[in-house]
């Protein structure tokens, strides 16, 4: 019987044959074996670290050195295939160090995210780009043991193909000095709210690489921007805001312009009763007093004559005293009350102050809340909001010209 099977295991082809079954066959032991066992152990063990190894498939390296050393010693039964088999395993063990070191890079970049460190100076642009670097040199040594030529053989060729170069890696080349630029001059950071219109972004970044940013919008939507288009395009970041510890509100009402007048004494009588103008009313009351009086104005004789307050303005004071006793409004920032240039809807009185919680949702209820207030005791100054003609005005309306003409 072994007499018959000694032809066919001395043929060389068959040994190359079985050779390949039995490293495969090795590798396939040692990751059943050896990873599966590495993985069960870094789920029970109380260490993170080795977590990281798992899921980076860091373990699965062991099993392909297995292999690998299986096949190099098998060279010694195939002389015949003993060149192949040499440049083949040089070739394996420079993709199985490149796979190790890049996979250790991953888990090192995790690590390091896992610092406050990480939010101010992500470096994942520069893992990639280091990963790109590693892979470009594996595959010129690669080339070097196939073709047998001397690695500068290869990148003085590469000189001369620069320009193709160029156009190939355009994007890369240009995300690199974008991401460069992000790090090195703090334009943001991981967790920061920026705001870039252009492409819809509007959210916290959650995510910045070599080639792409990721901001995820309020909205829970993901957008993903071409990292170099920071570069290129003009972006709001609100981490000042938010290290200021204030937000502004910077807002707005519309008041009738009809309904602005100067304060005759049955209004100033009804706002001296007002806690947070009382003070203000009887100082000034006594200012204008003591001025008209020292030019010599006869104000009975005219409204027209001497100084006098108006509501529009006794309305401003009002708010900026509001303002001044809120408890969420910022008093040590910018906090005034302001006319703007009026327009064929009214004359715009402008809020502007910082609410001391920059939180969006407390923010905005503070806001409602100023606001509320504002627009309901605008008439209590006999002030009038503006608003354009409704269809219950005009209803209204048409009632009282039907009315009027019943009447006539």
């Amino acid at each position: 019987m072994l007499e018959k099977l000694s032809p066919f295991v001395n043929n060389e082809i068959v040994r190359l044959i079985i050779l390949l079954a039995v490293t495969f066959l090795v590798g396939f032991l040692a990751k059943k074996v050896i990873v599966e066992a590495a993985h069960r152990y870094s789920k029970r063990s109380p260490n993170k670290f080795d977590d990281l190894f798992s899921q980076y498939k860091v373990y699965d390296i062991a099993a392909y050195v297995l292999a690998i050393l299986v096949f190099y010693y098998g060279v010694h039964f195939l002389p015949r295939f003993e060149p192949f088999i040499k440049k083949l395993v040089s070739i394996a063990w420079v993709l199985v160090i490149t796979l190790l070191i890049t996979r250790l890079l991953s888990v090192g970049l995790v690590l390091y995210e896992h610092y406050p460190l990480a939010k101010r100076h992500p470096i994942k642009g520069y893992v990639q780009l280091l990963k790109l670097f590693i892979y470009f040199a594996a595959g010129i040594i690669i080339l070097c043991h196939l073709f047998e030529k001397s690695p500068w053989a290869f990148i003085s060729g590469l000189g001369a193909l620069s320009a193709v170069l160029l156009l190939i890696f355009r994007h890369t080349l240009l995300s690199f000095v974008a991401s460069f630029q992000i790090v090195s001059q703090d334009l943001f950071r991981l967790g920061d709210w920026i705001e870039m219109p252009k492409y819809g972004a509007d959210g916290e970044v959650i995510d910045i690489a070599l080639h792409t940013i990721k901001v995820q919008n309020w909205d829970r939507t993901i957008v993903v921007i071409p990292t170099y288009k920071f570069l290129e395009e003009s972006f709001k970041n609100w981490r000042g805001m938010e290290l200021a510890g204030g937000r502004r509100i910077k807002r707005a009402i519309l008041v009738d312009q009809s309904s602005i007048k100067l304060c005759d004494e049955a209004l100033l009588e009804r706002l001296k009763k007002v806690h947070l103008l009382k003070d203000y009313l009887e100082e000034k009351l006594r200012e204008i007093e003591a001025d008209n009086r020292a030019r010599g104005v006869d104000t009975k004789a005219s409204p027209l004559n001497g100084r006098r307050l108006t509501n529009i303005g006794t309305f401003r004071i009002y708010i900026e005293n509001y303002l001044k006793n809120h408890p969420k409004i910022r008093k040590d920032m910018t906090l005034m009350v302001r006319q703007l240039p009026p327009t064929p809807q009214g004359l715009p009185l402008e809020v502007y102050c910082f609410v001391a919680d920059t939180r969006w949702v407390p923010y905005e209820k503070v806001q409602a809340d100023i606001f509320d207030h504002i627009l309901s005791v605008a008439s209590e100054f006999d002030l009038r909001v503006y608003q354009m003609p409704t269809g219950w005005d005009l209803r209204e309306g048409l009632k009282a010209l039907k009315d009027a003409g019943r009447s006539a």
